[in-house]
């Protein structure tokens, strides 16, 4: 059978499955009861388990699997890491929060794998959580949708424009539930702030200040011997094959690597917090499917700070340090308001309303970004963070990181995802990735 049909003959599946789900929701009055078998791979009915595999199994690997432990509708079964001693790291992480949060001591459920290809193979995997270094997101995430997998994928979404491009595309070829890990948006301060936008209290808004770090700078680490149980070449994978160095991929979990300053794993800190800030930003002012249309480096090219980024409908965005760490300013007709994990305030302080009790919730309360995952796999709908909107904020700090370093300005069309007369910019909306095979 060709390639084309046996994809045709999916598709068909799907659809009966569709079909048979929404037949049988209405006549059991909305209330799905049916079996996994019958669903096929990708189909979860809501009072069943979700087997959860996990790509990436360093320290925020663990973190979200803390996460989804508590979730007691998910069932962790699987990992997959280049490093063998994070793989029995991650293996008794995860045995030890089964046994304080279910109390299941001698949980033993967790296979592991150097190569994530072997874990995609499994049928019982439902969906899986990707959490590897940024260069590796797009290819990860198309091959897990491609083997019927839903996705949650850690931000920002991808390295490059054009794998943004492909991973929505990949979505709606397979109709996959893909989240994106830009929690703020399900955190109470964030969405108290889009509503403050949104409802004109600020006044139509003139500027937008996101302060986040540094753009990314070419990998200079020397060469050091690559430890024993590292497969540094699949560790590399797409990108190119790099002198090793253990501050981008240390065996001991503690602090975050570095392998988040250089363009070749990642978007510098730019990008890593600017998947943040800058998804706040969109967010508020009502942008997850477009952009900015033109953007303006600093004079100076060795500057860090003082992109601009205009809208079409002119507000200004400026990538610049207004003094209170990493958050959000916006400067409206009425007044200003700034956000971040640790503030959110107005000037006026009218404009931000709210007993002392109001403010302990809005502070205390950060959503369930992860159960919002899991709740939209058993609805099929689409969650908070969809993959059109991590496209979008990605390619703000993808773009801005390609003005920095061409220090030119660029006009962005969002709609044919082009640069203007640029070559060079329009070239690095894509990266050949490396035979690693």
């Amino acid at each position: 059978m060709t390639k084309l049909n046996t994809q045709k003959n999916k598709n068909i599946t799907a659809v009966s499955r569709r079909n048979f789900i929404k037949k049988s929701s209405l006549v059991l009055g909305g209330i799905s009861i049916i079996p996994r078998y019958v669903l096929g791979q990708g189909f979860i009915a809501p009072s069943d388990k979700i087997n959860l595999g996990f790509i990436g199994l360093g320290k925020q690997g663990g973190i979200l699997a803390n996460l989804f432990i508590s979730n007691t509708d998910v069932q962790i079964i699987a990992g997959a890491e280049v490093w063998k001693s994070k793989q029995d790291w991650f293996k008794n992480v995860v045995q030890g929060y089964y046994a304080e949060k279910r109390n299941t001591a001698n949980y033993n459920g967790i296979n592991t794998y150097t190569n994530y290809q072997d874990l995609l193979a499994r049928n019982d995997v439902d969906a899986v959580v990707i959490a590897t270094p940024d260069h590796w997101h797009g290819i990860q995430s198309i091959d897990a949708m491609n083997a019927g997998k839903d996705v949650y994928c850690e931000k920002p979404m991808t390295n490059t424009i054009y794998e943004g491009r492909a991973m929505v595309n990949a979505v709606k070829k397979n109709k996959t539930v893909l989240q994106v890990g830009s929690m703020q948006r399900s955190w109470k301060r964030f969405v108290k702030a889009k509503d403050i936008v949104r409802s004109g209290q600020l006044g139509k808004i003139i500027k937008v200040i996101v302060n986040v770090g540094d753009p990314a700078k070419p990998y200079d680490l020397p060469q050091e011997s690559i430890p024993f149980g590292l497969d540094w070449n699949l560790w590399c994978g797409p990108a190119p094959l790099l002198p090793y160095n253990t501050q981008v991929a240390p065996e001991i979990v503690k602090a975050y690597p570095n392998w988040r300053d250089y363009k070749e794993t990642a978007g510098g800190i730019l990008s890593d917090w600017g998947a943040h800030m800058f998804d706040i930003a969109q967010w508020c002012l009502d942008m997850d499917t477009t952009g900015p249309i033109t953007y303006i480096p600093p004079k100076d090219p060795k500057a860090l700070r003082g992109l601009k980024m205009y809208y079409e409908n002119g507000v200004e965005m400026v990538h610049e340090d207004f003094g209170r760490g990493w958050g959000v300013r916006f400067i409206g007709e009425f007044g200003t308001m700034d956000v971040s994990r640790s503030y959110l305030e107005t000037n006026p302080t009218s404009i931000l309303s709210y007993t002392n009790e109001d403010l302990e919730s809005i502070f205390k309360d950060k959503g369930n970004h992860y159960q919002n995952w899991i709740s939209a796999i058993k609805s099929r709908k689409s969650p908070i963070c969809d993959v059109e909107t991590g496209h979008r904020s990605a390619s703000i700090c993808n773009i801005a990181n390609i003005a920095y370093e061409l220090n030119e300005t660029l006009h962005w069309n969002p709609v044919k995802e082009k640069f203007k007369n640029n070559r060079l910019a329009n070239k690095a909306r894509k990266r050949e990735p490396r035979n690693y095979n």
